[in-house]
């Protein structure tokens, strides 16, 4: 069975739990004679038949009991009743109070009414960092006053025996917080007082004590051979030989067959290093925690095996796969390191710089992911982490032998070897190159010249910069992470300006653009919103935009999946450029890295180097919120220029780095460029005048409102409902509208609050027509002025009639005209449209004008449309031509 610790326990427990058949065995009739030796009697066969308490204290969590083995119970004391009455739950519940009671400690062991053998192995594990772990004060009082009870009552009760395994403080090298270190003194000093200790020999060969622990028999010795003979061309290839094995002064390089032999399945190259670096020829008591690093070491690469994965034909020092849990846990934990700040420092250097839980990330791992394939890559496929595997082993020591620190080059190389010729020399120190690169590699690589013809040695140092920092967290960052970190920002920069809402539609993986739109629920009354899109699914230009363009029709109403929206007009969206969306990705990058390392502990425990890392994680802040800024390019909403129109996707994009969209009012100021929106203090009696049509007279006020956040073709409002108030009652005032019932009959209005515009009731109507004014009466003298007689020349009627200007006192009226015309050479059509033409000229030109709105649109031929086009530059108004 071997002779330790657990072992031992394990023999107690088929001594007691199996008494007849262990006396049968050659150990257990050792055991019956020794025992009669010592009693002067012989005990009988069945011992009485003891009930066995077994408290496995190494698989058991303070605090977190497991249903099936520890039934209602949540502290030690109750988790060993459980055991001891065998899941009675009413002799449990008359004991569970008592967990500090001597006597009814001694009453619930007496009660059983036989031998009773109590097994409690690595009870350290438990009362030391476990019970830290729990964060429980109560559970800790709890269990230490148990164990102090517990061992007293032992020895005072007759036929009850208590096996305690722990390891003499002196040899532990387990690192222990300071309330765990007071906990152990305490428990050691129960031991002392109540127990007599036994040592455990143990076979002082490490090799032997692996094989024996881990595997239920020795290797079958032809695969021994044929492994040693798949390695023969490595050895006898003169560059392995020359730069790499005749460099290494381990005993493995000159007698290898030997040496696997010995070790099978783990190379001799990490059997001297546990050997002669972490053993240091001590004993076995203070390497049980590097068992555990081997053991877990065994099982992980053993279930990669079995899902087809890569493994080492020998377990090499870079083998050790740090993506485990158990295993990097184990490592940390060896005692190799016994300060718990540079446990920490290790851990994360392991995570970053090597490879994370995952496997997704680690500055080795994706040296090994992205490299492009070659003839080696399925034989060697974790090269790289291989070699970081070796260089964080022997980093952790800090001093080696002889002064040295890290892993020569040699060594570092030689964890990568493969059989085989394929994996040369010469790709084993590109790899080396690779994980020395001072932007790609490992960001906690030093290294230290070689001198003298020495080779290089390479170590990773926990005293990194914050720009190392950021470098290994930089891998860290997902593009989920980064999406998030953009949407979050946006969010935050958006401001409404003149919009009364704003909505941030955020991306959802496996749902389309269109579905994200839909159920936004933006279709607000009478609200003009701005709605910003999450960049990780919406963006426009750059040949991606597709997706986006189909959404934002169907959400404006338009296309074949339009949605049902009734208020479309007053919804205006804010896009991202799908370039400039990659620019702030990459910075978005780098802040959350420079976040990142901020909350690590090591730059929290340095005061200037929290202060600098401060500094930089907030300039990476404004650079991602300025490209963020830039990238927010598009506006997008629905536009209908005239009645005559089709409504249409209206685009708007920034060109000025300056403006975004983003910021609510630059989009308002654009609206109103675009005669989507009016500025402030633009809307007034003549603009609500001007946007009445015919059919508006006579409509219900409370249509005529929804109408400015519903109806495409009008701008909308800057103060909105306010606004259309002040704008009826200064027309009203002005004598140019009227608000009236629907049978016509005027309301008197005093004040713009004064207008109701939810009324049903109430409308729009045009001013009544003034009474003629009087004929002159009989009575009155004539005019005096004599008629002038007509000169010689044509009759008035043969003279050509000129256009009169309207006089200075003439009321403005307005005149609307719709033209829809195809000329085809009608002389007529040509001419009177010509003159209509001629006329709007003319009165412009004599000031006989004093409002212009509307488009023109007009097919001419080439000629004409490139005067025509220079001419609306002249006169500030923008021209579009295209082709037919």
């Amino acid at each position: 069975m071997g002779g330790g610790k657990s072992h031992a326990c394990i023999g107690a427990w088929h001594l007691a739990k199996h008494p007849a058949d262990f006396a049968s065995t050659d150990i257990g009739k050792a055991v019956h004679d020794e025992a009669a030796n010592i009693l002067g009697r012989q005990l009988p066969t069945d011992l009485g038949t003891p009930r066995v308490v077994v408290l496995p204290c190494d698989s058991m969590t303070p605090g977190a009991p497991v249903q099936d083995l520890d039934g209602p119970a949540k502290n030690l004391w109750e988790r060993f009743l459980w055991r001891l009455f065998e899941r009675d739950y009413a002799r449990y519940e008359d004991y569970q109070p008592f967990f500090s009671d001597k006597s009814k400690v001694m009453d619930a062991l007496r009660s059983v009414g036989r031998p009773v053998l109590i097994i409690v192995d690595e009870i350290l594990n438990y009362v030391g960092n476990g019970l830290d772990g729990a964060g429980d004060p109560e559970l800790v009082a709890q269990d230490m006053a148990f164990l102090q009870v517990l061992l007293d009552a032992v020895n005072d009760v007759p036929n009850v025996a208590m096996l305690l395994v722990m390891i003499a403080s002196e040899k532990d090298t387990m690192a222990l917080s300071d309330a765990g270190g007071k906990r152990r003194e305490a428990l050691q000093s129960f031991i002392d007082r109540n127990g007599r200790l036994a040592t455990v020999n143990e076979n002082a060969d490490f090799a032997a004590i692996l094989r024996r622990r881990l595997f239920d028999k020795a290797p079958a010795r032809e695969v021994v051979d044929a492994t040693v003979k798949s390695y023969d061309s490595l050895f006898r290839d003169k560059g392995w030989k020359t730069k790499v094995i005749d460099q290494l002064s381990a005993p493995w390089t000159t007698d290898f067959e030997k040496q696997v032999v010995r070790s099978y399945p783990f190379h001799p190259q990490l059997m001297h290093l546990a050997e002669s670096e972490w053993a240091n020829l001590a004993g076995f008591q203070k390497v049980r925690s590097t068992i555990q690093v081997f053991a877990a070491t065994v099982w992980s690469l053993q279930r990669r095996g079995k899902a087809g994965e890569w493994v080492p034909a020998l377990i090499g020092p870079g083998d050790l796969p740090l993506s485990d849990a158990t295993v990097r846990e184990a490592v940390l934990g060896t005692g190799l390191i016994t300060d718990t700040k540079t446990q920490a420092n290790y851990r994360a250097v392991a995570q970053n710089d090597i490879i994370s839980l995952d496997q997704s990330t680690g500055a080795a791992r994706l040296l090994d992911v992205n490299r492009q394939a070659g003839l080696w890559d399925e034989l060697n496929p974790r090269a790289a982490e291989r070699a970081a595997t070796m260089i964080f082993l022997v980093s952790i020591v800090g001093a080696r032998g002889q002064g040295r620190r890290g892993a020569s080059e040699p060594e570092a190389k030689a964890a990568t070897m493969v059989p085989g010729l394929n994996y040369s020399i010469a790709d084993a120190e590109g790899v080396i190159r690779d994980l020395a690169d001072p932007d790609t590699g490992l960001a906690a690589l030093e290294q230290i010249k070689g001198t003298g013809g020495t080779p290089p040695r390479y170590y990773l140092s926990t005293r990194q910069t914050l720009n190392m920092l950021v470098r290994a967290s930089r891998v860290s960052v997902s593009e989920a992470d980064r999406d998030r970190a953009i949407a979050q920002a946006a969010e935050r920069l958006a401001s409404t300006g003149p919009f009364r809402a704003k909505h941030f539609v955020r991306f959802e993986a496996g749902r389309s653009p269109l579905e994200l739109l839909e159920s936004a629920g933006l279709d607000d009354a009478r609200t003009t919103r701005l709605v910003v899109l999450d960049p990780s699914g919406f963006s426009l230009r750059n040949g991606m935009e597709q997706d986006t363009i189909d959404a934002l029709s169907a959400a404006l109403g338009l296309g074949p999946n339009r949605l049902t929206s009734s208020w479309a007009s007053s919804l205006v969206f804010a896009v991202v450029n799908t370039q400039r969306r990659t620019h702030a990705r990459a910075i978005a990058t780098e802040f959350l890295a420079r976040e990142r390392v901020l909350e690590a502990p090591e730059v929290q425990d340095d005061e200037l180097l929290r202060d600098k890392a401060r500094e930089n994680r907030n300039e990476a802040k404004k650079r991602m919120e300025t490209a963020l800024r830039r990238a927010y390019q598009h506006v997008v909403y629905l536009s209908q220029p005239d009645l005559d129109s089709d409504r249409e996707l209206g685009q708007i994009t920034f060109e000025d780095d300056a403006q975004s969209s983003l910021d609510g009012a630059l989009v308002w100021k654009a609206l109103v460029a675009h005669e989507k929106a009016y500025d402030q203090g633009e809307f007034r009696a003549k603009a609500l005048l001007h946007q009445l049509r015919d059919l508006d007279y006579g409509r219900p006020l409370s249509e005529i409102r929804d109408a400015f956040w519903q109806t495409p073709r009008l701008p909308l409002l800057h103060a909105g409902e306010a606004e259309l108030r002040h704008a009826i009652y200064d027309a009203v005032r002005a004598g140019d509208l009227r608000v009236a019932t629907r049978d016509g009959t005027d309301v008197a209005v005093t004040g713009p609050n004064e207008i109701n515009l939810q009324s049903q009731s109430l409308v729009l109507a045009r001013p009544l027509p003034v009474d003629p004014q009087p004929t002159p009466s009989e009575d009155e003298p004539d005019d005096p002025t004599p008629t002038p007689t007509p000169g010689p020349g044509p009759a008035p009627d043969d003279a050509e009639k000129k256009p009169t200007p309207p006089t200075q006192a003439e009321k403005e009226q307005e005149v609307s005209l719709s033209i829809i015309k195809r000329f085809e050479g009608e002389d007529e059509a040509i001419d009177n449209t010509a003159a209509l033409l001629r006329l709007l000229y003319e009165a412009i030109e004599a000031n006989g004008s004093s409002y212009l709105h509307g488009t023109l649109r007009v097919i001419v031929d080439s000629s004409w449309a490139e005067q025509i086009a220079e001419a609306a530059k002249a006169a500030g108004i923008p021209a579009v031509v295209r082709d037919q």
